[in-house]
């Protein structure tokens, strides 16, 4: 039978609804050294309307056509047809008679393999006493539960699971819910677990290996259990305490408690995403679940706690709450990213987390001005559709707009709301319009009205301020990257002060343009002391803030007599550097705009502004190769009062950020070749060399030394993943190494060595960051070759990806030549656009843009496709940024000012 018979139900994005499942009954049996698995399903199904067909999702799965039938109360029905539609990954089930409406049961047999490609039901691989072996793992978000067994695999849904493994006797196995029984036959046992919660398919989850574990419990009786690799249960205790107190924060927040009898979280050592929230057993990378109090810096642990409180509050939002359809992933996502600030800043008050936060508005911002963005509720019409929206739209800016919100209603009513809403959709489904009713109902605010412009369309506003007569004359138009007007148009959160923090003023700005009173506010006094203006108080709204010249000067002056906020100062460096990309602002005024910060100490304005000046050393690199050395000079003296004043040691009883903040100005110094700084570098890294424990190279200095004994500077282009700034997914590193090469490759050498003898996940991920690659095309081909290798886990290559502007044609030429085999190692999924956008992002002219395209124009697929446009995209707006430097007069003057002057 031709699949073409049933084109009724192909090209679909969703399943018909003449049927939906109650209950699965599901038995697995995983062959862990064949790595393939049998299994058998018995699902529960009310038949709403009378049809002949059934059809669910299946993939990659072979389906015993004649163990197919439907058992009703009265009869039993065989299948007559059962049809793969691979291409639609759905199996069509055809029957000689209609099905009576009610319930029956739907009884499949199926086989499948355990891959190799972090999705559906996988292979791990692990050492064990020196063996290698493998370990069971599923991986079902965003639509891979179709490839373990067949199902409704959409998140509407919901269903109950009882589930029942058979695996060797000798192994852990773990699965949402707790065991009820355990059989033990031969080498061989039968593990059933109690029947779950109603819950999406997505969020099923079983893993069956050899594990140690950790555990402890909270105040209310849950059993909480951190899982790893045998010998590693150490490095657990610190994500163990934080969900403990975690599920206790969430309790009180939400007003529910957690729903399940234990928690379980487990780390695997080969895994796609930084983490997974499955009911009751969540699954992390390993690098975002332990934590070694040795060897771990300071940037892991904060990963870890972030990371962890992200993943809880999914418990809440996105499994006992879901959203009805992946349009409105974000309510599950960016929920989650702003929640996990609210834990962790419970947990960890000194580490000043909401002003971290920043850094995911930043990433927000910086997708979102694409004219290859899309909403946050974004259109989902082909399952291969949906890995390219877990981007920073539905994480960042989600958790942006829902801090924005808060902000405007107040966090206590906003607090009501939220725990309003999850009692009323408990084990059910949400769209976004019902989260705003809630609000609004609580709030007595225009919610709806408010947010369906943040939510519906795409992009954000930059709101012009002018200042005039004691008036400021606002303007707000769709923000853009490359320049471009936008046609949007949105109810703007409009929050501003005078002077002083107490002297504010809060509207919604809804027209295009409108003007402001703010004589009161400013006073009679026109000193620049006094008279400064900011907009957006604590960077609260998602939009950017363009000041005129008068205004520009007077914040500089605020900045360097430090009378604004943390935040505020972030906020003016990040909207004047947005500015200069889209070229509404010179290169020249960000520069001066730079040099006010000379003075700060802050550990997430000082990260902003070193990421933005190696950004600025890139494509002035393109621009202007000629002022590139004064360039450096600049930077080397804005970051020196701060590294001198952190040292190279740590200090007794330093600050958690301080820690942090070593490292990234010892290597943004580096990187600018600061002489005094690369040589202490290289002599604590032959130190190091000799002895891997010594106190001379602390894990938050590893990756500096490492970066200066290869000499190449770094540049942090994006972070397109998860769950925090901290996320080892989130990072792309563009490096240009200046003295390895074919002849003189000790330090690259020696990074191999480490990475080959390292047991540590964190270790491993810091070296391959670090490799980058140099002006050689035979090292830099080599390094991504080894990317490739199987030394390298499939999840961690896209670690080493970034490259010099010297080795941009040569990742370039290598993508194209291994692409067939990425798409093969990785299948459909968001690694994959990774390389796309690591090696084609940083190109900066018009005709390398077309030559992508020319080469990727047979090669689409829908899921690279939003990615390749962005990319391109971003070719366009650097090439645009090229041209518009080059024509800066003034540019020269500026830059060799800076960098020589005296104060």
């Amino acid at each position: 039978m031709e699949a073409k018979k049933y084109q009724q139900f192909r090209g679909q994005p969703r399943l018909p609804k003449f049927a939906v499942p109650r209950r699965y009954d599901l038995h697995l049996k995983p062959d862990l050294d064949a790595c393939k698995f049998s299994g058998a399903v018995q699902i529960t199904v009310d038949v709403v309307s009378a049809t002949k067909h059934l059809v669910l999702n299946a993939a990659e799965l072979s389906v015993d056509s004649k163990s197919v039938q439907f058992k009703t109360p009265t009869k039993v029905l065989e299948a007559a047809v059962v049809e793969m539609c691979e291409e639609d990954e759905i199996v069509v089930i055809e029957f000689g008679e209609s099905l009576p409406v009610g319930e029956g049961v739907l009884s499949v047999s199926f086989e499948g393999t355990l891959n190799d490609r972090m999705k559906g039901f996988y292979r791990s691989v692990y050492e064990h006493n020196g063996v290698k072996k493998n370990m069971a793992v599923t991986q079902f978000e965003p639509a891979d539960a179709r490839r373990c067994f067949p199902c409704w695999d959409e998140p509407a849904c919901k269903a109950t699971f009882k589930i029942t493994l058979e695996v060797p006797s000798d192994l852990v196995a773990l699965s949402n819910m707790p065991v009820i029984e355990e059989k033990v036959d031969g080498n061989l046992k039968r593990v059933s677990y109690q029947e779950s919660p109603i819950m999406s398919t997505y969020l099923v989850a079983v893993v069956v290996g050899l594990f140690d574990y950790i555990e402890d419990q909270t105040p209310d009786g849950i059993a909480v259990r951190v899982y790893c690799k045998v010998g590693k249960a150490d490095q657990g205790k610190f994500a163990l305490d934080v969900a403990v107190k975690t599920l206790g924060i969430y309790k009180e927040y939400f007003a529910v408690p957690y729903s399940l009898p234990k928690l379980d979280m487990i780390a695997i050592p080969d895994f796609a995403a930084g983490a997974m929230e499955n009911y009751g057993l969540v699954t992390y990378r390993e690098t975002a679940l332990l934590y070694d109090e040795k060897h771990s810096a300071a940037a892991n642990k904060q990963r870890v706690a972030t990371v962890v409180a992200h993943e809880l509050a999914h418990q809440w939002f996105g499994n006992l709450v879901t959203m009805e359809w992946w349009t409105h992933l974000w309510l599950n996502e960016g929920f989650a990213t702003w929640v996990s600030y609210l834990a962790a800043d419970s947990l960890f008050p000194e580490w000043k987390i909401w002003t971290q936060f920043l850094d995911e508005s930043t990433e927000g911002l910086r997708l979102d001005g694409l004219l290859e963005s899309h909403p946050i509720e974004v259109d989902i019409n082909h399952a291969g559709e949906i890995d390219e929206i877990f981007d920073a739209i539905s994480y960042r800016k989600g958790a942006s707009v829902i801090r924005m919100l808060q902000s405007y209603l107040g966090a206590e009513c906003f607090q009501r709301a939220l725990a309003s809403y999850i009692k009323k959709f408990a084990c059910s489904n949400a769209k976004t319009e019902d989260l705003w009713s809630v609000l609004q109902e609580e709030s007595g605010e225009p919610v709806n009205k408010l947010m369906n412009s943040w939510t519906k369309q795409k992009g954000y506003p930059v709101v012009s301020a002018k200042l005039q007569d004691h008036k400021l004359e606002f303007e707000q138009s769709h923000f853009l990257l490359s320049g471009s007007p936008g046609d949007g148009q949105w109810i703007v959160p409009v929050t501003l002060c005078c002077g002083t923090y107490d002297a504010r003023k809060s509207f919604l700005l809804q027209a295009k343009s409108e003007t402001h009173d703010i004589k009161d506010l400013l006073g009679a006094s026109t000193s620049k002391s006094n008279s400064w203006v900011k907009i957006n108080l604590d960077q609260t709204g998602f939009y950017r803030v363009k000041y005129d010249e008068d205004l520009s000067v007077r914040l500089r002056y605020a900045i360097e007599k430090n009378y604004l906020s943390t935040m505020d100062r972030y906020g003016i460096l990040d909207d004047s550097y947005a500015l200069s990309v889209a070229c509404h602002q010179s290169l020249a005024s960000l520069l001066a705009l730079m040099g006010a910060y000379k003075q700060e100490n802050d550990y997430t304005v000082l990260s902003n502004l070193i990421s933005i000046s190696c950004k600025v050393v890139r494509i002035a690199a393109d621009a202007v190769p000629e002022l590139l050395e004064d360039m450096k000079l600049f930077f080397i003296n804005l970051f020196q009062y701060s590294a001198e004043r952190l040292g190279w040691d740590p200090k007794p009883g330093e600050s958690h950020l301080d820690a942090m903040l070593r490292g990234e100005l010892l290597t943004a110094l580096s990187l600018f070749e600061h002489e005094e700084t690369q040589k202490e570098a290289s002599r604590r890294f032959h130190i190091f060399l000799d002895d891997r424990n010594t106190p001379v190279l602390p894990p938050d200095l590893r990756r500096v030394c490492i970066y200066v004994y290869i000499y190449f500077w770094l540049f942090i282009l994006s972070s397109e993943i998860s769950c925090a700034r901290t996320t080892s997914l989130q990072a792309v590193y563009v490096s240009v190494m200046l003295k390895v090469t074919k002849s003189n490759r000790s330090g690259y050498d020696s990074l191999l060595r480490i990475y080959r003898e390292s047991d540590l996940s964190q270790e491993k991920t810091r070296i391959l960051g670090s490799l980058g690659s140099c002006k050689d095309p035979e090292i830099i081909d080599e390094i991504l070759n080894f990317l490739l290798s199987s030394e390298v886990r499939s999840q961690d290559a896209v670690h080493g990806l970034g490259v010099s502007r010297e080795g941009r044609e040569t990742a370039w030429k290598w993508l194209k030549e291994n692409w067939d085999q990425i798409v093969k190692t990785y299948g459909a999924g968001f690694l994959v656009t990774r390389f796309i956008g690591s090696v084609v992002s940083p190109f900066s002219t018009y005709e390398k843009a077309t030559e992508v395209e020319e080469f990727f124009a047979s090669r689409m697929k829908p899921f690279i496709a939003r990615t390749l446009k962005q990319s391109i995209e971003r070719v366009h707006i650097n090439a645009k940024w090229v041209e518009s430097i080059q024509k800066e007069k003034e540019l020269a003057d500026v830059v060799k000012e800076l960098a020589y002057r005296k104060d």
